[in-house]
Parts: structure tokens; C-alpha cells; sequence
């Protein structure tokens, strides 16, 4: 695998971890954070602790996401790679022989047929 596909990877793995943090999370308090915090784990700070994690996690993976999709610009195929890849293409389209069928004759309508 190249390391460009690596990077497509990871950057796919990311989002979608990221995607599952929002998610679990709620706006108005009502998410994940506080469904595990009880009465009882409110005293040892379970609900502050839980939404700190969340938030730093959305942040950390955010960041990680956007240093993954710069960098892997520079792992983007370029130069030598991407001019084989498509003069290999405009070779096979060059190169592909183009089959003419005929026409299908085209009768005039005689004036004999119309409906009067």
C-alpha cells in the first residue's frame, strides 16, 4: 500500500471516531455525560469528568484530522505517479477501436397512411 493510502485510512478511521464523540454528546446536557453521572457519582465527579473527556476528545480528534488531511497532501500522488496514471489512460482511450454500426434506414411516411 502506498502512503497516501495509508493516510486515506487513518483520516477514514478519525472522522468516523470523531463522528461517534459528537454524536454521544449532547448540547443541552442530556447526552452520555449525563446518563453515567447518578446521584451517587456526582460527589466523586463522574458527570465533570465524563464531559471533559468528550470535549477533549472532540478537540484532540479534530486536530488529528486536520493534521492528517494536510499532510497527506504531501503523500499525494504527484509528478511521474499521476502523468503514468493518466497517459495510461489516454492510451487506452486512443487505442480503443471505435465499432460504427449503420444506420437504420429511415422510410418516409407515404401519404396514403394518415388518418383522415
Amino acid at each position: 500500500m502506498t502512503s497516501y493510502t495509508i493516510f486515506l485510512v487513518v483520516i477514514m478511521i478519525v472522522a468516523f471516531l470523531l463522528i461517534l464523540i459528537i454524536m454521544v454528546q449532547n448540547p443541552k446536557g442530556g447526552g452520555l455525560s449525563s446518563s453515567l453521572g447518578g446521584g451517587g457519582t456526582q460527589a466523586l465527579g463522574g458527570v465533570q469528568n465524563t464531559t471533559n473527556f468528550l470535549d477533549k476528545s472532540t478537540w484532540t480528534l479534530s486536530i488529528v484530522l486536520l493534521a492528517l488531511i494536510l499532510l497527506s497532501n504531501f503523500a499525494a500522488p504527484t509528478g511521474a505517479n499521476a502523468v503514468s496514471e493518466e497517459s495510461q489512460i489516454e492510451n487506452t482511450i486512443e487505442n480503443r477501436e471505435i465499432i460504427e454500426t449503420p444506420a437504420p434506414a429511415i422510410v418516409p411516411a407515404s401519404s396514403n397512411d394518415s388518418i383522415n
